[in-house]
């Protein structure tokens, strides 16, 4: 009996990813073959097409999300072009979005990766995805020791108990006020409890920042990131963990071929409504990353204060514009040096006119 091949032919598939199973679409020459549901992995999806359609050339996409790169990295590995989509990018009819369900979601991937409408987000490597995991855990762990620092205060202060003169407006706590923080005593076991648990907390939070912060130092005296971040922390308002935070983020800022490709990932680009002749623009776009964005005009209010270029345009946009308006200008102005920095291997020069 002769064998059947599908060489030369060309399968798209689409995945719904879950943590217990993936619901996969198979396409071919605009028909939907197949839709079904299987375990969630990539050995077995690589064993069911060779089974049932050998020979063929494989295309599968599927949403980012919780599952991360590790399904793209074995199906490219065994020899399965694979890509990864943003959900927000997925083009959708009406009907798919009134009845979303997981195969109308893995019919609209495949059908769309067949159309060629898709376009696929950057996949980093392996040790560049937990370099970055480092960078965004400890993001975390200074959130948390905010929301400590905010329960003890509220905790103190529902108690009429003062803060130190000059611990009311410092947010760095020292070891000083961690220490007058002990000493306070409240009426009840109860409430001493409560402040003493989260008193350790707090300092349990502060211990993992500083092991942290020592591994990201570590880390970035390897050759290939120490040039980088060189060359990021001489732009003013660039201090070692923003320029760990932009390079663990863009990973390669060659990507990105025009500038405002990049200020569009980072989200410094306006949103507009357009129709006929009519235009809105709705401010700054939704879209953004979320530890770039802040971390950038964190780093612009401290630039206008240390470059005279940028302390000179910020001076002209105020007379036009609010100053966390202008402060996005600047942002903007910030990230093109960050770029030309990074790019060129160059130390910043103040007051370079752009």
């Amino acid at each position: 009996m002769k064998a059947i091949t599908f060489s030369n032919l060309h399968f798209f598939v689409g995945i719904d990813t879950h943590l217990k199973q993936w619901k996969v679409t198979i396409r071919n020459c605009g028909i939907e073959l197949k839709t079904f549901s299987m375990n969630p992995s990539p050995d077995e999806l690589y064993k069911y097409l060779n089974k049932h359609y050998p020979n063929g050339t494989y295309f599968v996409v599927y949403e980012a999300g919780f599952c991360g790169f590790w399904p793209q990295r074995k199906l490219t590995e065994l020899g399965i072009n694979c890509i990864i989509v943003n959900p927000a990018d997925v083009p959708s009819s009406g009907k798919e979005k009134s009845a979303k369900s997981d195969p109308v979601d893995s019919r609209k991937l495949a059908r769309e990766l067949e159309n060629s409408s898709l376009k696929p987000i950057y996949v980093p490597d392996l040790y560049t995805e937990q370099l970055r995991s480092l960078m965004r855990h400890r993001f975390r762990l200074s959130q948390g020791q905010t929301r400590i620092k905010n329960r003890i205060k509220m905790l103190l202060y529902n108690y009429g108990i003062s803060f130190p003169k000059e611990h009311l407006t410092n947010s760095r706590w020292s070891g000083y006020f961690i220490h007058w923080l002990k000493s306070v005593k409240l009426s009840s076991s109860a409430g001493q409890f409560t402040l003493n648990n989260l008193i350790d907390q707090l300092e349990q939070t502060r211990e993992h920042l500083k092991n942290v912060l020592r591994q990201l130092r570590q880390e970035a005296k390897q050759e290939d990131i120490s040039a980088v971040i060189n060359a990021l922390t001489s732009v003013p308002g660039v201090a070692f963990i923003t320029a760990m935070s932009i390079c663990t983020e863009i990973i390669d800022i060659r990507r990105f071929k025009r500038f405002d490709e990049l200020c569009s990932f980072v989200g410094l680009v306006p949103s507009v409504y357009s129709t006929g002749e009519t235009e809105y623009t709705r401010g700054i776009s939704f879209r953004h990353n979320k530890f770039l964005r802040p971390l950038l005009i964190e780093a612009a209010w401290t630039a206008v204060r240390k470059d005279p270029a940028l302390t000179l345009r910020f001076n002209e946009l105020i007379k036009q514009m609010s100053k966390q308006k202008a402060i996005i200008r600047i942002a903007k102005k910030l990230l093109r040096r960050i770029r030309h920095v990074w790019m060129n291997q160059d130390s910043y020069v103040k007051a370079l006119v752009a």
